[in-house]
């Protein structure tokens, strides 16, 4: 459905996309449970958390450091809080563009261990927080582990209202562990909540770049001014709009990722490597020696996985496709790991 809607949209490529805009953020906000004005689009979901780096990390100022009363009562009615700018608190590893804007725009940035479960360690991150921002990616990349719902939901509540904290849910879809929830129902009663979504991963629009944000209206607001103008293209809106009402894309998309993540995975361990229990369209292998030289040598037979994470120097990152494009790893694998 979305390869004919986009076929479709030559004829309105002349066009700019405000319209089709529109369309999708009335159609994100009903299948999420929120109102028009808690949604923006972005030009992949990498725009959103380079939006919530520039609004909420860097150097306070004088013209930045300044309080304001939200315009919602929340709980406990009025409530002030500071929208200034911040260090960025992320946990190590997870995904390293917002680290990088954060950096440009001259922020601290703290970098908290995953636990042993490989969770975010959200005690030690909450003990970071002051102004700023805190990024969690929830199921996380590049481990493809998830941080459990009950410690996400207290945590959260926890975080003094002057740190922003953004959920990025790139994976959500993928995540079939009964501890695992997406957090936008808290948005409601959380001003100072974003999450972050894509249809790069099981609406495979990775190349088109589309994603958006749920928070509260004032939060939009604050990250809008950051924005390109038109910066998300007629093709991807209406492959997006496509996709959300095509019924079988999301469960076909699971079936599919989850069939060939099992046949991976099984000659993997057969072989004698195991990999932390994904909830994500990829998988971190333990490949027992430093992953720097496999990827080399599996880049020059002409297969391409993740690059290194220095936190986790013996793992190497593997993106499952189609399975042939798996056998094809295996292939390459195994020539590698027998002349190593």
């Amino acid at each position: 459905m979305a390869l004919k809607a986009m076929t479709d949209a030559f004829s309105l490529a002349w066009r700019y996309p405000d319209e089709h805009a529109d369309l999708l953020i009335e159609t994100l906000a009903k299948t999420n449970g929120v109102q028009r004005d808690q949604v923006l689009l972005g030009d992949g979901s990498g725009e959103i958390l380079k939006l919530c780096a520039a609004a909420f990390t860097g150097p306070l100022t004088a013209e930045n450091d300044r309080s304001v009363t939200l315009a919602r009562p929340t709980r406990g009615g009025a409530l002030k809080f500071r929208p200034g700018r911040g260090k960025m608190i992320v946990a190590d590893p997870t995904f390293e563009a917002i680290l990088n804007h954060a950096n440009i725009n001259q922020a601290e940035v703290v970098k908290v261990p995953l636990t042993s479960s490989f969770g975010h360690d959200l005690p030690n991150m909450l003990s970071a927080a002051s102004e700023g921002l805190i990024y969690i990616c929830n199921p996380n990349n590049p481990t493809a582990s998830i941080t459990p719902k009950s410690d996400v939901r207290e945590f959260i509540a926890k975080v003094p209202r002057q740190t922003m904290i953004l959920v990025d849910e790139a994976y959500f879809h993928y995540a079939d562990n009964p501890d695992y929830e997406t957090v936008i129902p808290l948005i409601k009663d959380q001003p100072n909540l974003i999450v972050a979504r894509t249809f790069s991963k099981i609406y495979g629009m990775a190349g088109l770049r589309l994603g958006y944000c749920v928070a509260q209206p004032e939060t939009i607001q604050r990250l809008r001014p950051h924005q390109t103008w038109d910066s998300v293209n007629v093709m991807a809106l209406a492959a997006g709009i496509a996709s959300l009402r095509d019924a079988d894309q999301v469960a076909n998309g699971r079936r599919m990722n989850s069939q060939t993540k099992i046949f991976l995975s099984g000659k993997l361990e057969a072989m004698g490597y195991k990999h932390i229990p994904s909830q994500a369209n990829f998988l971190m292998i333990d490949i027992k020696r430093p992953a720097r030289p496999m990827i080399q040598a599996l880049g020059e037979r002409g297969v391409q996985v993740g690059r290194v994470f220095p936190a986790l120097p013996n793992h190497m990152r593997v993106t499952i496709g189609k399975r042939p494009e798996m056998e094809a790893f295996l292939t390459a694998f195994r020539q590698v790991v027998g002349t190593a």
